[in-house]
């Protein structure tokens, strides 16, 4: 089928007429197999001059196609038994590499997985020149679509191990000098530009996934490592720029410059987590360890307590990188050296932060009233837990009472007491229902701290008749929840959960 005719085909696949959408599938599934109709295929969505829906249409049938037949999945299939020829290989991964960044976001979405899909097939047995033509265009113009392609690359090798990971060691050495100098130039731009944040973002995507496993031999050069921490440390110390930010709530947290932050904080988590601790190393790891930990890692606590602080002083974080940051302070609690940077703020952490973290928030309520049922739920979600601060913040407290909790356990559940006294002693109409809710929260936290000491051992049947089961009619639906949660703890199962939200929601 020539490029006019398959242009034709594809048109009449959008057809609202069913028997003329079926004639053209079956016209393209009887000439899947021909030569060059893949690279017609590609013509086709890299064609700015062609309509939008044709183009949509033609990457569907392209990335199927590919998913389908591109890597032989039988065993000893013969050169002969492919159904796409190596000339076709050969001319797609070309014109793949040239057009990818040049066409729309959206063809972009289904150009990149089929990259992804030939590059775990391919490289780098059958796509030997891929790594060069990245490292000639990270010198070149072409420094997106080379570090879009890298992106790719590096992910190949994200969870590899041992033998596995010896092509990312190689890739790393090919890029990563050129990575330094590109990040370097975009960290000092002074106008900050959307743009800049994606080119960084990138670059944080390809350090991610090449240290996710291993750190690579390259960076264990003090000098070379510094370099990249020094520019890390940068992003995360400087402010988000206030041009351009989305008002929207859903919008606001995928802005590149947000996420330009969480992917920072992501690798300095992994970073201090993985690599940091020389307990948990190899003997030929312990010297990266302990220079990292003396360091990095109390400046990188210095910098996550300055952004916490933000939303101390109601400014705005993402959930994302909230949580995050409190996983580095949980992280940090059983360090001593870590600790004693800690305890000085501890008290603001821990009351002015953590605490209003766990209260019951306006999404809460939004949510509440829009759908009680989904609230429960979220409340009981392994996968919104990953990236909730609530979440973060109760998890912080049990390792804080759990590490070192002897006088911060009884300092924390003081705290709770006065709160319940606080709520006991306001009118009706005054009664602080989010700090309550607060408090059950953290109450069914540490229920198993509470249940094994001694005096508090003894008051939780007391704390519960005064606490908790009057909430089971309180006028706030959440508080009715909340009082149920406390009480069955937050790793049960959702059984039974449907006949609560119709009993909490009214």
């Amino acid at each position: 089928m020539d490029l006019p005719s398959l242009a034709v085909v594809l048109q009449a696949a959008l057809s609202p007429q069913p028997e003329e959408r079926k004639a053209a599938e079956e016209s393209l599934n009887q000439f899947q197999y021909t030569p060059q109709h893949l690279v017609r295929l590609l013509q086709i969505i890299v064609d700015g001059n062609r309509d939008m829906p044709v183009r949509q249409v033609a990457s569907i049938h392209f990335k199927n196609f590919v998913a389908k037949n591109w890597s032989p999945h039988e065993p000893g299939m013969s050169i002969s038994q492919h159904k796409i020829s190596t000339i076709d290989k050969d001319m797609v991964r070309n014109n793949l590499l040239r057009f990818i960044v040049q066409i729309p976001p959206l063809l972009r979405a289904q150009l990149g997985e089929c990259l992804k899909m030939i590059i775990h097939a391919d490289y780098p047995e059958q796509w030997p020149t891929l790594l060069q033509w990245i490292k000639h265009n990270l010198q070149d113009q072409q420094v997106y679509g080379a570090l879009y392609v890298l992106r790719i690359l590096s992910r190949k090798y994200e969870f590899k191990s041992d033998d596995e990971r010896t092509p990312v060691y190689h890739i790393v050495d090919e890029t990563f000098p050129h990575l330094l100098s590109i990040f370097n130039r975009l960290v000092q731009m002074g106008t900050p530009l959307l743009e800049v944040a994606d080119l960084i973002k990138l670059i944080c995507k390809i350090f991610w996934s090449s240290i996710y496993l291993e750190i690579p031999k390259q960076l264990f050069d003090p000098i070379v490592f510094n370099a990249w921490m020094v520019l890390f440390l940068n992003i995360l110390e400087r402010p988000v720029p206030l041009e351009g930010q989305p008002n929207d709530p859903e919008l606001r947290k995928s802005w590149g410059w947000w996420k330009v932050k969480k992917w920072t904080v992501h690798i300095l988590n992994r970073l201090y987590t993985r690599f940091g601790d020389s307990k948990l190393q190899k003997a030929e790891n312990k010297a990266f360890a302990q220079m990292f930990q003396k360091n990095y890692a109390g400046k990188i606590l210095e910098c996550h307590l300055k952004l916490l602080d933000v939303i101390r002083i109601g400014g705005y974080l993402p959930d994302r990188v909230i949580n995050l940051i409190l996983q580095y302070l949980s992280s940090s609690i059983s360090k001593n050296s870590m600790y004693q940077l800690l305890q000085p703020q501890l008290h603001i952490v821990l009351f002015e932060i953590i605490f209003p973290l766990m209260c019951f928030n306006d999404n809460d309520q939004k949510l509440w009233n829009e759908d009680p049922h989904e609230y429960v739920r979220k409340g009981y979600d392994i996968i919104e837990d990953l990236y909730s601060p609530c979440t973060a913040s109760m998890d912080f407290v049990s390792e804080l009472v759990r590490k070192s909790g002897k006088g911060n356990f009884q300092e924390f559940i003081q705290f709770i007491v006065l709160t319940f006294k606080r709520y006991d002693d306001a009118p009706i109409e005054c009664k602080p229902y989010r700090q309550k809710d607060g408090a059950l929260l953290a109450i069914g936290a540490l229920c198993d701290k509470l249940k094994q000491t001694e005096p508090y051992k003894s008051e939780l049947e007391r704390m519960l008749v005064q606490h908790v089961f009057p909430e089971f009619s309180s006028p706030a639906g959440h508080l009715r929840a909340k009082g149920i949660t406390s009480m069955v703890g937050k790793g049960q199962s959702l059984e039974g959960m449907t006949y609560k939200v119709c009993f909490l929601s009214h």
